[in-house]
């Protein structure tokens, strides 16, 4: 194995138990992110979260200079500060009005680009792996979840950056009466790191058990769902499913429930401080200084307001550590995991193929489990070929077809591209050059047109490439019954939406596989199993056929057909076949080589058509 490739290797193991990130750094590239999209509302909203804070603060200020103008006498001091009262409470809720407004209107924006980017993410990520292990799921689950509030997180910044503000004013206001009251500060700081603390010990008992919430969260999809609704009616399970889901429900929320108490008596614990604090504040300034009237109301009312100002902070502080901090993190983690999967893809895809592809010791194990789903698997496949995959259920054939789409790594081993390693190819650059269909394919419920067309986006509307691909993929039949054609709307939860068979969604899926109109390798990964067998044949022998002449615009590019099928009679036409077992290759060869040679193909072969005999 090449130094390149157990480099890699080493890289994605560790990507694939990397942590998060530092909690600061994600916040930053997250303010950065919002800036990005709407500077000159940022910039607004900020100053308006400045400007409003100062008037509400010196509302103590007032209060003691009206205090000291009454007995004083001094009426002019007293109208004075009376006006500014008037003029603080007016500006007040005249900027906060402002800012709410802008507030909002910045929160709708960053909301769609935040969900965006998040949706984008995850798709522009080459494999499959961030679907399927546990561990990353857990983390996605709880990325999911808070995706919907991180909008807030810049709301929620503001405040904090206002209460902050509130804060500074009103100890500078204590501090003109005696500058140990300052000493307040040091009560409060209990409460700030309960605040910083708690969120953060809740999020990993939720992490921790979020497998319990996600199997709850499936149990009930199934059962309300309309795929599984046959099944669970004519099974009766319901009732079970129902029962299941609480069990597993109890299971997340159980450990989650025993920490939140146990950070909620701490965080009480730690308020009680601030109290007494407060208290000794008061008799301090009452008994110790025998302050003035107005120094008096000073502290009474900048210290109620302390304490208000303490919990507004540190109820955004929960908020940012417990929503915002964690869910960036979580964010800015899927940032690297997706740029990291892309990082040293500088070879370019070829423009057609000349050798062909070729396998090079390749074993490959999932995520998550030791045993080898392919190993030591060496082939290689020529230009222009059409080759089928055989073997029997879990030999490693759709996991042949993942490695060569780029949807995993191999564990070890090489694929070359006409001599260069596909693994430092882009994978949408790859992936461009490919189409195919899956027995597992997905119901697109757009426009039959649409639906079809997404195969080839650059000729979605395309409506003649539409129809060559129909034609081609032999669902003919299935647009005819259709009441508007390519334009009628499929599944019925739409308006005039037509519900369609499952051998009538893999035949529209298979038109989509073929709306590329000159691919370097076409992947079909049993997506007929619902089609009769005649049927079947007959669509792969009219497609091996064209190959074969150079009736296809594929031929032109060398391109490479992989077809995986469990029935033998479609596979005997292809011009290689390939035949795995208990993941390894076992043989290799035309039908005729491999029926001479009497081996595991031939033995396959005579099972399957004894059994269509009888």
């Amino acid at each position: 194995m090449s130094s390149d490739t157990t480099a890699n290797q080493t890289s994605t193991s560790q990507l694939s138990h990397d942590q998060l990130p530092p909690a600061l750094s994600s916040m930053w590239r997250l303010c950065k992110l919002g800036y990005t999209h709407e500077p000159r509302l940022v910039v607004l909203v900020v100053t308006l979260t400045f400007l409003q804070a100062v008037p509400d603060a010196l509302f103590a200020l007032w209060l003691m200079l009206m205090a000291n103008a009454l007995e004083d006498g001094n009426n002019t001091l007293l109208f004075a500060t009376m006006a500014a009262m008037a003029a603080s409470a007016t500006l007040t809720w005249l900027l906060r009005v402002l800012a709410t407004r802008l507030t909002r209107r910045f929160r709708d924006r960053v909301t769609i680009a935040l969900e965006t980017h998040v949706a984008t993410l995850q798709a522009s990520v080459p494999g499959l792996e961030l679907q399927e292990r546990q561990e990353y799921l857990d983390r996605l689950a709880v990325l999911r979840n808070q995706v919907f509030v991180l909008d807030h997180m810049y709301v929620s910044l503001l405040d904090t950056i206002g209460w902050i503000v509130r804060l500074t004013v009103t100890i500078a206001l204590l501090m003109s009466i005696h500058p140990g009251l300052v000493l307040l500060l040091v009560f409060a700081l209990p409460t700030v790191f309960s605040s910083a603390w708690r969120p953060g010990v809740e999020r990993q008992v939720e992490e921790r058990f979020a497998q319990h919430n996600r199997l709850a969260e499936h149990l009930f999809v199934t059962a309300t769902s309309a795929a599984a609704a046959k099944e669970v009616r004519v099974t009766g399970i319901a009732s079970e499913l129902a029962t299941r889901r609480r069990t597993e429900w109890q299971r997340w929320f159980a450990p989650v429930a025993r920490a939140r108490w146990g950070t909620a008596i701490s965080h009480s614990v730690a308020w009680a401080i601030f109290g007494l604090g407060y208290v000794g504040a008061v008799a301090f300034v009452v008994i110790g200084l025998d302050a003035p009237v107005g120094s008096v109301l000073l502290i009474l009312a900048a210290g109620a307001r302390l304490s208000s100002y303490v919990a507004g902070a540190i109820g955004e502080i929960g908020f940012l550590r417990g929503i915002w901090l964690d869910g960036s993190r979580r964010l800015v983690w899927l940032e690297d995991y997706a740029a990291a999967l892309s990082a040293n893809t500088e070879i370019e895809v070829p423009d057609r193929l000349v050798d062909g592809i070729r396998l090079e010791h390749i074993s490959f194990a999932y995520p998550g489990s030791d045993r080898l789903a392919l190993e030591d698997v060496t082939l290689h496949v020529p230009s222009g070929a059409v080759v089928a995959v055989v073997g029997e259920n879990g030999a490693g054939k759709s996991t042949l077809v993942k490695l060569l789409a780029k949807m995993y790594e191999p564990s070890s081993g090489e694929i070359l591209i006409d001599g260069k390693p596909l693994r430092r190819m882009a994978a949408a650059e790859w992936r461009s050059r490919l189409t195919g269909a899956f027995q597992d394919f997905f119901r697109f419920e757009f426009s039959a047109q649409h639906s079809i067309g997404l195969g080839d986006l650059s000729r979605l509307n395309d409506e003649s490439a539409v129809a060559d691909a129909v034609r081609r993929a032999g669902a003919a039949d299935v647009v005819e019954r259709l009441p508007e054609g390519l334009h009628s709307q499929l599944g019925p939860t739409w308006p005039d939406g037509q519900e369609l068979s499952f051998g009538q969604w893999q035949k529209l899926a298979l038109s989509r596989g073929y709306m590329r109109p000159m691919p370097l390798l076409m992947m079909l990964d049993e997506p007929t199993a619902a089609l009769d067998a005649e049927t079947e044949h007959a669509l792969f022998e009219r497609y091996a056929l064209a190959a074969r002449r150079g009736e296809s615009a594929s031929s032109d590019v060398g391109a490479i057909t992989i077809l995986v099928s469990h029935r033998f009679s479609t596979v005997r036409m292809a011009d290689l076949i390939v035949v795995l077992d208990g993941s390894r290759l076992v043989e290799v060869g035309s039908h005729n080589e491999l029926m001479r040679r009497d081996g595991p193909y031939a033995d396959l072969y005579g099972i399957q058509a004894a059994a269509y005999q009888q």
